[in-house]
């Protein structure tokens, strides 16, 4: 079963282009780590500043891995440099519908 990463980010007014750029730089070089998983980010249309990210991964060890590398350590650094605020969960499925 998979388990899912969720983060909720608040931008600082402004800057949401540079967060999304940025956003997607970890993306790309977390893919490259971890070639089977997949990210979503999505925007707020009422909050423009705020973000939803996404995605499913194997195992919690896989999670673990992911957070405690260099990819995700620089990654989330130069994202904080444009938030008011992030709040990272670990989320398991509790149903879907396809």
């Amino acid at each position: 079963m998979s388990v899912y990463t969720l983060g909720i980010w608040t931008v600082k007014p402004g800057r949401e282009e540079a967060f999304v750029e940025a956003w997607k730089e970890m993306a790309v070089h977390t893919k490259a780590d971890f070639p089977d998983e997949t990210a979503t980010l999505l925007r707020d249309r009422d909050q423009p500043n705020r973000f939803i990210s996404f995605g499913p991964w194997e195992s919690l060890e896989q999670i673990e891995r992911w957070r405690s590398s260099d990819t995700f350590k620089h990654g989330v650094g130069k994202l904080r440099e444009l938030l008011e605020d992030f709040v990272p969960h670990t989320m398991d499925l509790a149903v879907a519908i396809e």
